[in-house]
């Protein structure tokens, strides 16, 4: 089914229908690469969902853990939700480099887990749906490169490798239900469509490439 022009209340709407994943809780990771317009689709969805609680990864990755959270991410998050408790976890501040703050994740019907990686291997299995931001790489790093300015540009230099990195051992792309991508041009301002997960594995590359799966 094609869901191109289908607003977010709708689809919010679907989300809440899908079974439980986590414990009574409907998980939804939003995964892309940097830059891609995840943060601000997360945001949107989280409010046409009336206010579903959203786990952003940069507050469970770090300058010294870029994608080597999976341990504290089950532990802090995923295992309280699958009890139907309230996660507690800390977040880590990029500017003083280090870990302070907790934050609380309430065990709600529906709640989003934004962030690259949201779509690795090891939370895959907790997820109830997969979306994907259908922004390719070099746009995405360029657009996250302009947002961030010079004084990340040191950052941005180490993040693009480990990224490629990440994704060539563990990628989300192929396992994605659903691709978003920014349109402006309609007024909900996105466009979804299928994504390359309902594609019967005989017919799917498992590599992270960005574009139609490969067909024999």
């Amino acid at each position: 089914m094609d869901h191109a022009h289908a607003p977010l209340a709708p689809y919010a709407d679907r989300l809440r229908r899908l079974p439980p994943s986590c414990g009574p809780v409907r998980l939804i990771g939003v995964d892309g690469h940097a830059g891609s317009g995840k943060s601000t689709f997360t945001t949107r969805l989280a409010a046409a969902l009336g206010g579903a609680p959203v786990l952003r990864l940069d507050d469970i990755a770090s300058h010294d853990a870029l994608f080597a959270w999976t341990e504290r991410l089950r532990a802090q998050v995923l295992a309280p939700l699958s009890r139907g408790e309230t996660a507690h976890y800390e977040t880590y501040d990029w500017n003083a480099r280090r870990f302070g703050a907790v934050r609380a994740l309430p065990a709600a019907d529906v709640v989003l887990i934004e962030g690259v990686g949201a779509g690795r291997s090891a939370i895959r299995p907790f997820l109830a749906r997969l979306l994907w931001l259908d922004l390719p790489s070099e746009a995405s790093w360029a657009r996250g490169r302009a947002r961030d300015g010079e004084p990340q540009r040191a950052f941005w230099d180490g993040w693009i490798p480990a990224e490629r990195a990440h994704f060539a051992l563990d990628p989300s792309w192929p396992f994605a239900d659903e691709l978003v991508r920014e349109c402006k041009e309609k007024p909900e301002g996105y466009v979804m469509r299928q994504g390359p997960s309902v594609t019967p594995p005989e017919h799917r590359s498992v590599t992270h490439r960005e574009g139609p799966p490969a067909v024999r």
